[in-house]
């Protein structure tokens, strides 16, 4: 009998509602998209540098908080039009996380050329406990509130009946799943089609081989934070848009370690499959498994999915497989 429900039973319930199953499928499509987001930050700077950017979450933060914080200013200072005030922080904003990228480079990876990963990957440690205390310094700690109105996000939602129910789309979740597929294929293709692309690669795969071919590691380097900056940007916007804009957002950024274990951390295209897999995964099993199972499966079934990947594929869908000659 306990088999039965757990196996049978919920598609039995998929069979029986399908307009609830399509409602499902269509949040998990989002949160997959914005998972896909959050990870293609990650891929970026890992195939640049080899190292896990443990920043990324925090820098989703920080860009929304300047956005929040700059158009505050502005408006302050006597810029009367918000649109017109939400659109120069938008500007600024994305100045400032140039120049963050520049900074990066220039202060935290250029002194830690050829050294171990495992270095590199402690200074984005650093890096993300410094932004947090900048952040909290200039903007403070209480959560803010996206300026969605001023930059034309839409609100409301789409409702239409399909096989006899009601089926109702959140016009922030479409925003959302377009802004972050039309990001996400940007992005593929300017870093697979073009020449910074081909010399991303070959940083990737060995710092002293790219040196030695002529290509800057620094102006790689701040390409590629730049690019994850603004990625980070886009999900904090949409997120916050979503929620609201507080330094809990960035907890966001390990919902997105499943999706590079499932994908890959050296594939664009796997950020998306893993994103996908793992946004709809959840909200099915948070649905139809989780009164079963229990309350709470969404948070830990991404993991679990995470974990059998590890055990027959421990390089992801997309990854590489990285083969040691001794």
């Amino acid at each position: 009998m306990l088999l039965y429900k757990i196996f049978i039973d919920p598609f039995v319930q998929m069979g029986a509602s399908p307009d609830l199953l399509i409602q499902t499928l269509w949040e998990g499509l989002v949160a997959g998209m914005l998972y896909a987001l959050i990870a293609l930050g990650f891929v970026l700077i890992f195939k640049a540098s080899g190292v896990f950017n443990f920043a990324q979450g925090i820098m989703v933060v920080f860009g929304a908080l300047t956005l929040v914080g700059l158009y505050d200013m502005l408006t302050h200072i006597g810029v009367s039009m918000p649109v017109a005030a939400a659109f120069i922080a938008l500007g600024l904003t994305i100045v400032v996380m140039f120049f963050l990228a520049y900074g990066v480079e220039k202060i935290v990876l250029r002194p830690l050329i050829n050294q171990p990963d495992i270095i590199l990957f402690m200074a984005t440690f650093g890096l993300t406990y410094f932004l947090i205390g900048m952040g909290e310094l200039v903007f403070g700690g209480n959560p803010k509130v996206m300026i969605s109105d001023q930059l034309y996000l839409p609100k409301g939602s789409i409702d239409f009946k399909i096989f006899g129910g009601l089926v109702s789309l959140q016009k922030i979740d479409i925003a959302a799943a377009i802004v972050a597929s039309i990001m996400v294929a940007g992005l593929a293709v300017f870093f697979s089609k073009t020449r910074i692309g081909r010399a991303l690669r070959a940083v990737a795969d060995s710092h002293k081989a790219a040196l030695a071919v002529g290509i800057s590691l620094e102006q790689i380097w701040v390409i590629v934070w730049f690019a994850s900056g603004l990625v980070a940007l886009v999900t904090g916007i949409m997120w916050g848009a979503r929620s609201e804009v507080s330094f809990a957002l960035q907890i966001i950024a390990l919902r997105a370690l499943p999706v590079l274990i499932l994908g890959g951390f050296t594939s664009i295209p796997g950020a998306i499959v893993g994103g996908l897999i793992i946004g709809i995964g959840e909200k099915l099993g948070e649905f139809y498994w989780g009164p079963l199972i229990g309350s709470g499966i969404e948070s830990w079934l991404a993991y679990f999915i995470a974990l059998v990947f590890l055990l027959f594929r421990p390089q992801g869908l997309f990854g590489e497989k990285i083969i040691e000659r001794v």
